[in-house]
């Protein structure tokens, strides 16, 4: 190891050697730039791919050191060839390079190019990109986006590209993925790194790779400093000088064959959190001379960063501007929970969220209740505050929305979340988590985007930080229908529904109630049944946020013109699941509901004088596994009446890929009663 060398390095150059010669001898390159197969412009070599709107033929990428300007630097060069097999695929040739910025430094990205390829009168032709079709976004304080959009592309093209990215960041050393929403026929990622630098590495996703090497060879990086002068009387000059530096490097490889397009599912968070990719994290660094030095945090240190944070913990003892108000509402509500509930009312009716997630406030609190809107940590940093002003135990909360993707607690990353909430503690072992960014959830019920894992708590004490589950009181969508029906010779029907809307399915519905409006709302649900009118409709505790939600409504359906002799009908259909949500065969992900599930019909039919029940369908229990759930259906026939009970319920708010199966059989078997046709034949 090489002693004495300053921290500022000027390059005078690289030399490729053994570390170089390694990394080649894992295996060729994959793909050239600009030297394509011929057969990859004809249909015939993509006849397995059909369905498909386009397909990546391959996707290499590689990321290596090399010495920068004051110190070392990543190199990350792509190369990348698609083929686009239908007209919905176009957008594959707009691709889009984030780049870092910070503090003035920048990632560069250089020896951009590329090219697209058709067959035109039997001829391969080749258009170039060109500079006005490459542009820059701004996307967020430290990221920037060159955007390029391949020339002439049409249906059969084929397009290429390759680019190199230089970066300062060596904490930002490049990720990849392999999967795609397209096939990818090959993608493979080769990255070389001195011994100076430990990366952890996390592989995730359910594809196999084909590849998986690691090789080691020594690097030489040849290094240079000029000569410094320090002022004073004690000052002199001190001459520059050169070293050449051989760590040791490891070369890895990795590699995917025919990886499957990565489809979205209902009740999925995010496509972040399945698709196969590998991440990359500096955990340390050994400089030459110097002792291990780790870089990452720990979640102590986040925490007690956090605290000490003026946009953050700095916020949480100035709720001092709302004294006399919070003084009031603690003599009013002595018990802790109905305190609680007060001041989060206070909170959500004072201040509207604007739509933006974020663990630091944007502004100070006492702004955002003169403002009347902010983020979310702004809204959720005042409800701790106040709660605290109040009397209360409250201590904020990060998590990671749904989509944004379930955070890692086993590396400490404050970027793991984009979101803060507020944790009250009413007595013993009992938590209540809050958040006011939602004006018609009541105290106690996270925003369903909320539902994702664990949170972390934040504290004073770094010892009590601590994970804890996203639990709610609330957190089940529930519903339940009780139906009277009367049924004429015709088969026309007139009838009442009480529908009632509990926990995350009541919000929704008020939710959709409140931007709908009552008409709007029933003019929507006349289109989901045909042939139906409703002559009158109430709704109930629009604004008792704790009670579900009540929707009574009378509704006709007329039948045929003439009395029938023998009536058919299938009454849950209008009231039940219409199709199976698990559409695949397999899934390789868990479903994920974000709550449980209760769903109740109680269904009383009343039938014409003289008609009566040919055959009565069988009851059915369907159970999953584990107790996971239950369907429960029957048809109780008794002398003029029919009574139809349908009950659901899902008592897991998340499934494995392994219940899959099971889940999607239930569901199969669910419709399979509920679509029972009831025959009715008039007695002779």
């Amino acid at each position: 190891m090489i002693k004495n060398i300053p921290s500022r390095l000027v390059l005078t150059g690289l030399l490729l050697g053994v570390a170089t010669t390694a990394a080649r001898a894992q295996a060729p390159d994959p793909i050239k730039f600009g030297k394509i197969d011929e057969k990859d412009l004809s249909e015939a070599n993509f006849v397995a791919d059909s369905a498909a709107e386009a397909v990546v033929l391959c996707d290499y990428g590689r990321s290596r050191f090399d010495v920068g300007s004051d110190d070392f630097k990543v190199v990350f060069e792509r190369v990348a060839r698609i083929k686009i097999l239908k007209k919905s695929g176009y957008d594959h040739a707009t691709i889009s390079v984030p780049l870092y910025h910070k503090n003035g430094k920048e990632e560069k990205l250089t020896n951009l190019r590329g090219l697209t390829y058709n067959v035109v009168n039997g001829q391969v032709v080749k258009d170039k990109l060109e500079g006005d079709a490459i542009f820059k976004e701004e996307s967020g304080p430290n990221w920037t986006v060159r955007k390029f959009t391949l020339p002439n592309v049409r249906k059969g093209s084929v397009i290429e590209f390759t680019y190199t990215v230089n970066s300062d960041f060596i904490f930002n050393f490049q990720d990849w993925t392999f999967q795609s929403d397209i096939p990818v026929r090959w993608s493979e990622y080769r990255a070389s790194i001195p011994e100076y630098f430990d990366y952890k590495m996390l592989l995730q996703g359910y594809e196999p790779l084909a590849v998986q090497e690691r090789t080691e060879g020594m690097g030489q990086y040849s290094v240079r400093w000029a000569p410094t002068i320090t002022p004073g009387l004690n000052g002199g000059r001190e001459s520059g000088g050169s070293a050449s530096l051989t760590p040791r490097v490891t070369n890895y490889r990795w590699a995917m064959k025919d990886v499957v397009p990565l489809r979205e599912e209902p009740y999925m968070t995010t496509t972040a959190d399945y698709v196969s990719h590998i991440d990359f994290e500096l955990a340390g660094i050994t400089r030459p001379g110097q002792p291990y030095k780790s870089v990452i945090d720990s979640w102590e240190k986040i925490n007690s960063e956090l605290i000490q944070d003026e946009n953050f913990g700095g916020q949480l003892s100035k709720g001092s501007f709302l004294k006399a108000e919070m003084a009031t509402l603690k003599t009013k509500y002595p018990d802790p929970a109905a305190r609680a509930a007060a001041v989060h009312q206070f909170v959500r009716q004072a201040v509207k969220y604007n739509g933006r997630a974020g663990v630091y406030s944007s502004v100070p609190i006492r702004r955002v209740y003169e403002q009347k809107t902010g983020t979310a940590a702004d809204v959720n940093l005042l409800l701790i505050a106040l709660l605290r002003e109040a009397g209360l135990t409250a201590h904020p909360v990060l998590l990671s929305t749904r989509d944004h993707g379930r955070a890692n607690e086993m590396l400490p990353l404050l970027s793991n979340f984009n979101y803060v909430v507020g944790m009250v503690t009413l007595g013993e072992n009992q938590e209540l988590y809050v958040d006011a960014t939602e004006e018609l959830a009541p105290c106690g019920m996270l925003p369903y985007r909320c539902l994702n894992g664990q949170g972390r708590l934040v504290t004073a004490k770094d010892a009590d930080a601590r994970w804890v589950p996203l639990a709610s009181a609330s957190k089940r969508q529930q519903m339940y229908r009780q139906i009277q029906l009367v049924l004429d010779e015709k088969g026309g029907i007139a009838g009442t529904v009480r529908q009632e809307y509990g926990g995350y399915r009541a919000l929704s519905q008020r939710d959709r109630l409140r931007t709908l409006g009552e008409k709007k709302y029933i003019e929507e649900l006349l289109a989901d049944h045909d042939g139906w009118s409703i002559p009158k409709y109430t709704f109930q505790q629009r604004d008792a946020l704790h009670q579900p939600l009540l929707l009574e409504y009378e509704f006709t359906s007329a039948g045929a013109e003439a009395p029938a002799s023998t009536l058919y009908i299938n009454p849950m259909r209008q009231f039940g699941m219409d199709k199976n949500p698990f559409l695949h065969e397999d899934r390789r992900f868990p479903v994920d509901f974000g709550a449980l599930l209760d769903e109740t019909v109680i269904m009383n039919i009343t039938v014409p004088t003289g008609y009566e029940l040919e055959e009565t369908p069988k009851s059915g229990i369907v159970d999953l596994p584990n107790g996971g759930g239950r369907f429960l259906y029957s048809v109780q026939p008794t002398p003029g009446k029919i009574q139809i009970t349908s009950r659901l319920n899902l008592l897991k708010p998340v499934y494995s890929a392994e219940e899959y199966v099971y889940l999607r059989e239930f569901f199969n078997q669910l419709l399979t009663k509920q679509g029972e046709q009831l025959v009715l034949k008039k007695k002779s």
